[in-house]
């Protein structure tokens, strides 16, 4: 039995239409599998965030026993933990803008713990407290983590951008509204090295 060559033809643009269509199918589940790891990412960035919060009202009880008159100071920590607990993304809309102002709460809380960490170093026996040294020891531990869950979020982040950039499959994240992620980005000034006197 032969086929004619418009049968053939109709095979051939049909065949094609399936394979374009299992290929774009492929491009957009990976987009979209991206897009969660991305999500997922974030969600870990803020959950570190969150236990660095949780661990702040013991940490200023615990100073306030042994350093009731730093009061500007442990309000200082307490206001910042306010503002940073209350700056919060969605990470399916964040934009740099939103980063940025996240970025800046957590930044100003940093501030504020460096600055209750320099009104400890007044108090010998805060500095022996059993309590005090577990705080401590738990939010640099806390601070190691942001460290590590900010890079894997970048890391996901860049891979997720340059899928979504990349030809062919630039053309399906367009047609399906995929965008690209925001990267964590160093402090204004981190570039310089911080000076020290003797």
């Amino acid at each position: 039995m032969k086929l004619s060559k418009g049968i053939i033809t109709l095979l051939v643009i049909l065949g094609a239409f399936v394979l374009l269509f299992f290929w774009a199918m492929g491009g957009y589940n990976k987009m979209v599998s991206q897009e969660e790891g991305v999500t997922s990412a974030w969600s870990q960035v803020e959950n570190v965030y969150q236990r660095r919060a949780d661990l702040i009202p013991n940490l200023v009880a615990t100073v306030k026993g042994y350093a009731a008159h730093e009061q500007e100071t442990l309000e200082g920590v307490v206001n910042a933990r306010a503002k940073a607990t209350q700056t919060t993304i969605d990470p399916t809309k964040m934009t740099q803008e939103s980063l940025n102002k996240f970025q800046a709460a957590q930044g100003e809380l940093s501030s504020a713990l460096s600055r209750l960490m320099v009104v400890v170093e007044k108090y010998p026996d805060l500095k022996a407290n059993q309590n005090f040294l577990e705080l401590q020891a738990q939010l640099e531990g806390t601070e190691n983590r942001i460290t590590v869950e900010r890079q894997k979020y970048n890391d996901i982040a860049k891979s997720y951008n340059t899928l979504i950039r990349q030809f062919p499959k630039n053309v399906i994240a367009g047609l399906f509204g995929f965008e690209r992620k925001v990267y964590f980005e160093a402090k204004e000034g981190a570039e310089n090295a911080p000076k020290v006197e003797f």
